[in-house]
């Protein structure tokens, strides 16, 4: 089994929004994924998409967006991004689900031995210009980040790996060390998978701080192309 990350795929079937108004890495840049994930994925293979999968807004104008990629190897993984509006209830989710789609909210899943947790997040809040606002949903991803990796250890046996998916980046643009790093180096996170963060951003495609790797993932960012997760 191997694992493949990439996030922020927009896909819009029934909500059009194209992407190649942001300019000429977002041509055909979903034929250029299904063409990379077909030549490297089988089925035995896990993707984890890390947030910002559809532009609908409901969920029944979603389903077209997972015909999109139900056909394609490998069992999929996805957790809610900020652009996710769809995504209101997990069981709602769950039940316009294709078969190998699994979708993470407060819990985690569990593949041979790799362990896989996740949640949205939020913008790590600046104390001089973060909102009250902001700074609730802050408090609140973090409440649930600490669910989703307790609900990942209780999986975890002597030897498994985890992985830990977030849409939002653990850490400043500086990748300094917070809250959030903390808490997953605190749960021996082995990896963690991130997204939001588009072409315009100079951070690291992949980090290694304190015993923890991050993969940056967005895919306009990754060159439209799925990104191996080492364990």
């Amino acid at each position: 089994m191997k694992i493949f990350a990439i996030s922020d795929l927009h896909l819009s079937v029934n909500n059009k929004k194209p992407m190649d108004i942001f300019g000429p890495t977002w041509d055909n840049y979903i034929e250029k994924i299904f063409d990379d994930w077909k030549n490297k994925i089988c089925d035995d293979d896990v993707v984890l998409l890390a947030g910002d999968y559809s532009w609908a807004m409901k969920i029944d104008e979603v389903v077209a967006d997972f015909e999109m990629l139900k056909d394609l190897p490998g069992k999929k993984v996805i957790i809610r991004g900020n652009h996710d509006y769809w995504w209101k209830s997990i069981s709602a989710v769950r039940k316009i689900l294709p078969p190998n789609f699994y979708a993470i909210q407060n819990d985690a899943v569990k593949f041979e031995n790799v362990v896989i947790c996740g949640t949205r997040l939020w913008n790590i809040p600046d104390p001089r210009k973060a909102s009250e606002e902001d700074i609730k949903i802050y408090n609140r991803e973090i409440i649930r980040l600490g669910l989703t990796l307790d609900s990942a250890r209780k999986l975890c046996e002597e030897g498994d790996k985890l992985i830990c998916m977030l849409h939002y980046p653990p850490y400043s643009f500086r990748e300094e060390d917070n809250e959030v790093t903390k808490i997953l180096e605190e749960h021996k996170v082995d990896a963690v998978v991130y997204g939001h963060i588009h072409a315009y951003c100079k951070q690291n495609l992949v980090l290694q701080k304190n015993g923890v790797t991050y993969y940056l993932t967005s895919c306009d960012i990754v060159g439209n192309t799925l990104v191996p997760i080492e364990v």
